[in-house]
């Protein structure tokens, strides 16, 4: 498994940096026989981005798959991962209508802040994450000077 692919594979024509890394991928791809049970899984947020002998050559990648952001259905589920081994009381509701085109990541972050937040107001009991601690901690996060985090968490929500 080779996770953002795009940072070794970068369309060349973006600069005339060498990406030696590119070429022992290319290399690798290409050397193994078409009897071996081999895949290589490459993960991008930057298709478009991939050079050209990677992404358009027959045989280098047979399947592309596309995971798009999660629905609100999918919101809230992510949430309820984040939240296990932590007493959830809050009302998901506001904040999966509030988190429309954030990522698993950006889902994720903001449990854990809920959680710190629960645990520093209340030290001496168990965490329980409620309507306050995450909508603080939504807020910010959506807060413009956290425009850094929601770019490095994937958001592509204007908040």
């Amino acid at each position: 498994m080779l996770e953002d692919v795009d940072l070794i594979a970068q369309d060349r024509s973006y600069g005339p940096m060498v990406q030696p890394l590119l070429f022992t991928l290319l290399d690798a791809m290409d050397g193994v026989g078409g009897d071996a049970d081999v895949t290589f899984l490459l993960t991008t947020n930057r298709a478009s981005e991939l050079e050209k002998a990677l992404a358009d050559r027959p045989g280098r990648v047979d399947l592309a798959v596309e995971i798009p952001l999660p629905d609100a259905a999918g919101r809230e589920a992510l949430l309820r991962l984040y939240a296990r081994g932590v007493k959830l009381t809050a009302d998901l509701g506001p904040v999966v209508a509030a988190t429309e085109g954030v990522t698993a990541s950006f889902a994720k972050e903001l449990l854990r802040r809920a959680s710190l937040l629960a645990l520093a107001s209340r030290p001496d009991e168990d965490v329980a994450v409620g309507d306050e601690e995450l909508t603080t901690a939504l807020r910010e996060m959506q807060d413009a000077r956290s425009a850094l985090t929601r770019s490095l968490l994937g958001s592509s929500a204007a908040q």
